[in-house]
């Protein structure tokens, strides 16, 4: 499925087989998960995209030639030279090409990567269940080890991410408050479901205050919001690549050591962790699945917040 300019749908082609070069793997794909940030480059939201385009960074595969799964993340390379790769941040990296943004990903029978760049799976999850693992549950992996160890949590948008960093939340002993749209009960009760100890409307504030909020919507009204429910010195983490405008607020709402903070991309550090952490909880993915060439309805429903957990393509 191929974008060919911003706001387009996707469309079907036949392409050739992708060619690995020096120190990639060819890939068959068996399952990609869809994410918001697939929703962003398909609506222009992020500039500059490779057009055309296969989008799609979840990706979960077989070696082609070899009985070896793997999962495509996001960040599909990096120098390894500059200041952020030598200190450990190579998800800032100013050089960093991402799959299925700067390189065709895995909306797609076949793709490409480098082979430093991917993850071995853990046993016992299928394509369908690890697939969301690879970037929803990545980045709200890494919020969550960025908004400190505060026990009560509150998520902004309970969607892929969020429905999976709810689980990993309560594995280390934290109360998960969820937040969704104003009327979402659905959204609110598959919270409940997940172990949230509240769930309400994003604009209700919760019962008690928080230590910590992500942010997983791309609303940049929500930052005041979440500020006004934190505690002093608690930290509010804005998960999206991209966000609307953050609204003017008054100090008040930053003053007594409160955080805001942005995350960007993943390490493979951050991935290497959360896939040995997730059989351990265990976390369980809730997914629904679309045959790759209905990817334009699974985006659809992406955005207009029908889904429960992730949408899977599956070729």
């Amino acid at each position: 499925m191929v974008l060919d300019r911003p706001s387009a749908s996707l469309r079907e082609a036949d392409l050739p087989e992708p060619e690995p070069g020096p120190g990639q793997l060819l890939v068959q794909v068996d399952a990609c998960a869809v994410c918001r940030t697939d929703l962003h480059v398909a609506d222009g939201e992020l500039p500059n995209p490779k057009l055309p385009l296969v989008l799609g960074h979840q990706v979960v595969g077989t070696v082609v030639g070899e009985d070896r799964r793997v999962g495509i993340p996001w960040l599909g390379w990096t120098d390894g030279e500059c200041r952020f790769c030598r200190s450990g941040r190579e998800n800032l990296c100013d050089r960093a090409r991402f799959t299925g943004y700067d390189s065709d990903g895995g909306y797609a029978e076949y793709t490409v990567v480098d082979e430093r760049f991917c993850f071995p799976l853990p046993e016992g999850y299928s394509g369908l269940e690890a697939a969301p693992l690879l970037c929803a549950g990545l980045i709200g992996y890494r919020s969550l080890r960025l908004s400190g160890e505060g026990e009560r949590l509150g998520l902004y948008g309970f969607g892929a991410s969020a429905h999976i960093v709810a689980q990993v939340a309560r594995h280390e002993g934290r109360r998960v408050f969820a937040f969704t749209r104003p009327g979402d009960e659905k959204g609110q009760a598959f919270a409940r479901d997940l172990g949230a100890v509240w769930a309400g409307s994003s604009d209700e504030k919760p019962p008690e205050e928080l230590d910590a909020a992500i942010i997983f919507a791309p609303v940049g009204a929500l930052v005041p919001l979440a500020l006004g429910a934190l505690a002093k010195g608690g930290s509010v983490v804005c998960a999206g690549i991209h966000m609307t405008d953050i609204p003017a607020f008054p100090y008040e709402l930053l003053w007594g050591e409160r955080v805001v903070r942005s995350i960007a991309n993943l390490t493979r550090q951050d991935g290497e962790e959360l896939l040995a952490l997730a059989p351990e909880v265990p976390v369980r993915t809730e997914v629904e699945v679309f045959p790759l060439e209905r990817a334009n309805e699974a985006l659809d429903d992406l955005r207009a917040g029908r889904l429960r957990g992730a949408a899977v393509l599956v070729p």
